[in-house]
């Protein structure tokens, strides 16, 4: 019996960002809308848990070589905590270990909250993907494994008390990346002297991307294939919080090769790049010294193909 012919792919650029579903993996949400765009290559931004919906911004192309600007990026999330409660994974997942009564009141919750905001110790859970000696924690967690886990410095900017009742404490969580908001609110129900486990979380921005800009897997199934394309953001969406460098064609034609230029600018960790005239996006680099010195850049081919009139990213501002 003949297989069934594969759906052919084709040469996507842009952005797309998604409402991630509860249940679903990063990677099962990548694949899903990478079939429905029939995308030949794409990319998700860092792994947002199962158990979690929210934003997740998805890579297609040449878009993927950008992808570390959203890992390393602040995170935004709507955290629902359980008080009361302490189970064995620290979510809604694991065994209930322990339960004491609730006393705390908004003074007490605000206090708590005031305690982990800033620059903060953690020490990662054991139910999380982060790899020991090749093997995420959570393997050896399920094996009744405990290994030793350093703690890390993570920095939280702002936490928001939501709503508060009984037992269900609402909060926005503003971070940096590897901020585990699990540990997070176990550590807030100790200090509030009852325990807590995460019973919800929702991402709800990536830097300066929101959940609101974001599409559900149900609103893109429903459109049409074109339309499913069209909904594809600029691939430089995610630098957009970077200064901009305009070249003349010929610098653009040298800078695409991998060549340093003389500018008169001030040093900058990170710019992105384009040409002036026609107008394209070129890449990322770094100014140092007076010199703008490439680090990731756009092939020629995916310049061509995002000035294409007929790409939907073709009439994206640069700017």
């Amino acid at each position: 019996m003949s297989r069934p012919a594969r759906t052919p792919r084709r040469a996507l650029h842009g952005v797309l960002l998604l409402d991630k579903p509860l249940g679903w993996s990063s990677n099962d949400a990548l694949q899903k809308v990478r079939g429905l765009l029939r995308a030949e290559k794409g990319g998700h931004t860092g792994t947002l848990d199962p158990l979690a919906t929210g934003l997740l911004p998805l890579c297609f192309g040449a878009a993927t070589k950008f992808s570390q600007v959203c890992l390393d990026a602040d995170k935004r999330y709507r955290a629902t905590l359980r008080l009361g409660q302490r189970t064995s994974t620290g979510d809604l997942e694991g065994q209930v270990l322990e339960e004491r009564p609730v006393k705390a009141d908004r003074a007490a919750i605000a206090a708590a909250c005031a305690r982990f905001t800033g620059a903060i110790e953690q020490r990662p859970p054991m139910h999380s993907a982060l790899k020991h000696q090749g093997r995420a924690l959570y393997e050896y967690a399920r094996a009744g494994i405990e290994v030793e886990r350093a703690p890390r410095r993570v920095v939280v900017h702002a936490i928001e008390l939501v709503s508060w009742e009984a037992p269900l404490l609402v909060l926005d969580v503003h971070c940096s990346k590897g901020t585990y908001v699990r540990t997070l609110a176990e550590d807030i129900g100790e200090a509030l002297g009852c325990g807590a486990h995460l019973a919800a979380l929702r991402r709800t921005g990536v830097g300066l991307l929101d959940v609101e800009q974001a599409l559900t897997i149900e609103q893109l199934q429903a459109l049409a294939e074109g339309e499913r394309a069209a909904r594809l953001l600029p691939v430089d969406l995610l630098l957009r919080s970077w200064p901009a460098v305009h070249l003349s064609a010929d610098e653009a034609g040298r800078f695409l090769t991998g060549l340093r230029r003389r500018v008169t600018l001030p040093d900058a960790a990170a710019v992105r790049v384009y040409a002036r005239d026609p107008q394209a996006f070129l890449g990322a680099a770094h100014i140092a010294g007076g010199e703008l010195i490439p680090d990731r850049l756009l092939s020629p081919i995916e310049v061509q193909a995002l000035m294409r009139p007929e790409h939907p990213m073709a009439e994206a501002p640069a700017a």
